[in-house]
């Protein structure tokens, strides 16, 4: 499981549905929870999570733990669990790392089988997502970065009128004119 270019029936399965999601705007997907359970949709899942590398999970379950049992058996159970809609998330294991200032971050660690849940859910509705984002939102898309949103001139989605100041986020500073609405606090109209 060393490669991790995704596989051909895995790809096909995301065109469709982008290709759906973006032909029919309204179109709502019903029958999902199939794809996720797919054996090749698990597998590559599985791959993606194992390249991550990662601490256990409230299991104490560790990817050397799943290699020993099977992993095509381990992964067969998972989609039997998830065909069978018995699957449900085990607790998150909290951790404390210390951060550079002293004090301690805390840090929250899925089961390797939430993970690999998790990572086929993506796959199977980030193209659905996708087909719906416009081109200049850069967020948490595949292939698209803060530095490419930053060479399209910072924020190009909202320009600002001539002379005026980037305001913060709501709440923070409400003082500042063009972050004041009639009602304090409340949501500028937009």
């Amino acid at each position: 499981m060393g490669n991790l270019t995704t596989p051909e029936s895995v790809q096909k399965l995301q065109k469709a549905l982008h290709a759906k999601a973006k032909a029919e705007a309204g179109y709502r997907f019903y029958a999902l929870y199939d794809k996720i359970s797919r054996e090749d949709i698990l597998a590559h899942a599985y791959a993606q999570c194992r390249s991550n590398k990662g601490a256990p999970g409230v299991d104490g379950q560790d990817f050397a733990d799943i290699e020993v049992y099977g992993v095509q058996r381990w992964l067969g159970e998972l989609a039997l669990a998830l065909r069978q809609e018995t699957y449900r998330p085990d607790p998150i294991r909290r951790v404390f790392i210390p951060k550079a200032n002293g004090k301690l971050r805390p840090l929250g660690i899925s089961t390797l089988r939430d993970r690999v849940c998790m990572t086929a859910a993506m796959l199977v509705l980030e193209p659905i997502f996708e087909a719906d984002l416009p081109p200049e939102q850069y967020a948490y898309r595949p292939g698209r970065n803060a530095q490419q949103a930053g060479g399209r001139g910072g924020s190009a989605a909202i320009p600002r009128p001539p002379g005026s100041r980037r305001c913060r986020p709501r709440g923070l500073l409400r003082k500042h004119s063009a972050c004041r609405t009639s009602k304090v606090g409340s949501a500028p109209d937009r």
